[in-house]
């Protein structure tokens, strides 16, 4: 079954990979991401994987898509891409010192069957100082970011704790996907222990 992974993300290629589901296409979504401020962050994120799924599922019906969706909560406001470093440093003064939700929506779809989920992760931030978000900014990683920073760069220096998937925080919750995956035909564990033997 050919796989397609419907996002440009180098750490959602690298997680599928280290899942073992290599080779695989990339096939990004282009359609603009719209959010509709009715929707709770979770409903958000499902709605925005299930478009991404469905965009490049109508050119490939034979393959497996897989789209996914992050999005960064705080105050009930949702916090996705900065659009410019003062946003970024915005976005970071917001997070400095106290607690964030990161969701990630994901859907699978093979023809007309598709399955969406989300899962959410609990990220506590050490308190930065100007000086300390400014550096960060200026390392370029926190500009296409939700939330604008990355867990799994120079972001794990602002990061104190988290409470769910760490993967779910990169962007990929891989243990929800392995599941998912399993309900489609293709189990990661199986398939990994079937390469060892």
């Amino acid at each position: 079954m050919q796989i397609i992974l419907a996002s440009q993300s180098p750490r959602r290629r690298e997680l599928l990979e280290r899942m073992g589901l290599a080779p695989f296409s990339v096939i990004p979504a282009r359609g603009e991401e719209i959010a509709d401020p009715a929707l709770s962050p979770p409903e958000l994120v499902e709605e925005l994987s299930r478009r991404k799924a469905a965009e490049v599922a109508s050119s490939h019906p034979d393959s497996l898509v897989i789209a996914a969706d992050t999005v960064v909560s705080i105050d009930g406001l949702v916090l996705g891409k900065p659009r410019s470093e003062e946003d970024a440093v915005r976005m970071l003064s917001r997070l400095s010192g106290r607690e964030h939700t990161v969701y990630t929506g994901l859907t699978l779809r093979l023809g007309s069957r598709a399955d969406t989920g989300h899962e959410a992760a609990l990220v506590r931030f050490r308190p930065l100082s100007p000086a300390d978000i400014d550096h960060y900014v200026a390392t370029g990683e926190p500009m296409d970011k939700a939330g604008a920073y990355g867990i799994q760069g120079y972001g794990a220096m602002l990061v104190e704790g988290i409470q769910g998937d760490y993967y779910n925080v990169m962007g990929l919750p891989v243990c929800r996907l392995a599941r998912m995956l399993a309900d489609f035909g293709l189990d990661p564990l199986a398939m990994a222990a079937a390469k060892e033997r």
